[in-house]
């Protein structure tokens, strides 16, 4: 029996519903930031699942943690405590600003959360949610709805009211968008779908006082820049800004689904029992990968290294678009969370540069109509990266 790409997608395509434009593969295994199809094919992997296997491909104690745990215990629902996501919660509010936490499955659910929370605290009549252009906060129909992309809306109308879109960058128009209906700000620290753009300290801390000044909570989006990406465990690390809900999925359990909404307890209080649930949230074998993937990145050197090799990438990547401007003509990002800014002409190219990288074995995407996205294990190594370079270099070549 042929157990090949071919086979296996011809099978997949028969039986899923048609959501995704995948790649020609079917991945089979994979170790650190290599990974490996079913026709025996590696591919160099700066994707990382979508910024989700922050610590590589079935990393030894990530791995050796799920066992060790799925052999005790897999679910028991939060009707009961069990003591893998009782660390988890520990570490987090350890680690953040936050005095509690609530577990979901997906950085969507944790958004959900937060916008349950946000109404809530703010009491009757405050229920306005604003957010911006070029957001994304998941696929549910209020995250889809709080999400300032118009393409994510289409054929979904009507979408769930209290949600309102402020121009990127533009803090006057965010502020004319506040009425007495407003009770929270949502926004990423850095916008990943929309092309990697990052929000200005002076931005954010503008946000940060128009929420002060008119009794508004500030949620960050940290599904993607959070648990070590940007080269601290938060992105608002660096930023000077402390938001007072944060929410955090993708790379917490390095590849098991995993959510939380981080708050202070003032905040907190406003959940009592019964006003918001998950079966699954925190289960135990998630929360022990969870942790063990905290206790990684937690240790002395770790971050430090991410944030030495994320100026590495830039760097790599800033060489590739001075020797190639017709291409590219920049780069911006945080930490191993990176873009190449392509041209006009790039733009036209750029899934297609995507899938040149494909057939060399490197995995990228291209976000945003607007980037080529790098978001590699946070293992990886300058040596890999200088192999992505030199196969960027190769296509850029061709298409120069």
């Amino acid at each position: 029996m042929n157990r090949g790409n071919s086979s296996w997608i011809e099978r997949s395509n028969r039986v899923f519903m048609p959501t995704y434009n995948r790649f020609p593969a079917v991945l089979v295994k994979g170790a650190g930031c290599e990974l490996e199809d079913a026709d025996g094919r590696k591919y160099l992997d700066f994707l990382a699942g979508i910024a989700v296997c922050s610590l590589g491909h079935c990393h030894p104690e990530v791995t050796e943690a799920i066992c060790r745990q799925a052999a005790r215990l897999v679910h028991v629902s939060n009707l009961f405590h069990t003591q893998p996501q009782t660390e988890l919660a520990e570490i987090l509010v350890a680690r953040s600003f936050a005095d509690c936490v609530f577990f979901g499955n997906s950085g969507a659910e944790a958004n959900e959360a937060a916008i349950k929370l946000a109404r809530k605290y703010s009491g009757e009549g405050r229920f306005e949610i604003i957010s911006l252009a070029g957001s994304f906060h998941g696929r549910t129909m209020a995250t889809v709805a709080a999400t300032g992309q118009p393409k994510f809306h289409q054929g979904f109308e009507p979408l769930p009211a209290g949600f309102r879109h402020a121009a990127f960058g533009d803090i006057g128009a965010l502020e004319k968008l506040i009425s007495p209906q407003t009770c929270a700000i949502l926004c990423e620290p850095l916008q990943g779908e929309s092309g990697v753009r990052p929000l200005d300290r002076s931005y954010l801390a503008e946000i940060r006082q128009l929420c002060d000044d008119n009794g508004l909570l500030l949620i960050f989006d940290e599904v993607q820049t959070g648990i070590g990406r940007t080269g601290t465990l938060f992105a608002y690390e660096q930023l000077g800004v402390v938001p007072d809900i944060l929410t955090s999925a993708k790379a917490l359990a390095n590849g098991l689904p995993m959510g939380a909404m981080l708050t202070t307890g003032r905040i907190c209080a406003a959940f009592g029992v019964g006003s918001h649930a998950s079966t699954f949230g925190g289960n135990p074998v998630a929360a022990a990968a969870a942790v063990a993937v905290l206790n990684v990145m937690l240790a002395e050197g770790f971050l430090a290294e991410v944030r030495s090799k994320g100026e590495y990438l830039a760097a790599t990547l800033a060489g590739l678009a001075a020797k190639y401007p017709g291409l590219a003509s920049g780069t911006r990002g945080l930490g191993l969370l990176q873009g190449l800014v392509l041209t006009e002409a790039g733009v036209g190219q750029g899934q297609h540069i995507v899938n040149m990288l494909f057939d060399r074995g490197v995995l990228i995407n291209f976000a945003g109509n607007a980037v080529l996205r790098f978001i590699p294990p946070l293992v990886v190594s300058r040596a890999q990266i200088d192999s992505l370079a030199a196969s960027l270099d190769a296509v850029f070549s061709e298409l120069a």
